[in-house]
This record gives structure tokens, C-alpha cells and sequence, in this order.
């Protein structure tokens, strides 16, 4: 069984930065992709970009240097680097792990955005 445990969700002014964190453990192999995601209220969750077991990063257009993913693929965590924050940023993100055809995720953190 795989745990996924989202942190770092605050209220944070427009134009300010914040990380959050996903750690992921359980059963691990070789080769996983981690990926955020955010939701709004009433819509479907959105990617945000991802980190695979190589290392390698993709973000969406939307956040394209404004977000920057990191992490340490050995553990595995991810980290979302969220700078110049803008009020469409506040959302629940969510952290998913894809390993052996399945998928698992967080329960969420909360980002509100304050003008």
C-alpha cells in the first residue's frame, strides 16, 4: 500500500511564494511518476505538472515561471515552488503517485490567496 500526505497549504497574499510538499511511502519501485494537481470548488482537478522517477519536470502552460517542481526521487518527495502567486492560484492541491498501473492520492492542502 502506497501513502500520500500533502503539506504546506497557507493563505498567502497575491504576488507572494509558497511550497508545499508531497512525501510519498509504502511500497516503492523503480519507476513512478509523481504529479500535482488543484481543484477548484465545483470542477474537476487540473494537472499541474509532475516529476518522474528519472528526475525529470513538466508544468503546464499556465504556471509556466511562476511554478517550479522539485524533489528527491529516491524518498520520494515533490516539492511545488508557487511564486507571484495570483488570486486563480487558490485551489486544494493534490498529490498523486502513479507506480504499477495504479494510482494514489493525497488528501489535499489548501492555498488561499489574499489581495
Amino acid at each position: 500500500q502506497v501513502q500520500v500526505v500533502e503539506s504546506g497549504g497557507d493563505t498567502v497574499q497575491a504576488g507572494g511564494s509558497l511550497r508545499l510538499s508531497c512525501d510519498a511511502s509504502g511500497t516503492l519501485f523503480r519507476s513512478y511518476v509523481m504529479s500535482w494537481h488543484r481543484q477548484y470548488p465545483g470542477k474537476e482537478r487540473d494537472l499541474v505538472g509532475f516529476l518522474n522517477r528519472d528526475g525529470n519536470t513538466q508544468n503546464v502552460a499556465s504556471v509556466k515561471g511562476r511554478f517550479t517542481i522539485s524533489g528527491d526521487t529516491v524518498k520520494p518527495t515533490m516539492y511545488l515552488l508557487m511564486s507571484n502567486i495570483q488570486p486563480e492560484d487558490a485551489a486544494v492541491y493534490y498529490c498523486n503517485i502513479y507506480v504499477l498501473g495504479r494510482e494514489y492520492w493525497g488528501q489535499g492542502t489548501l492555498v488561499t490567496v489574499s489581495s
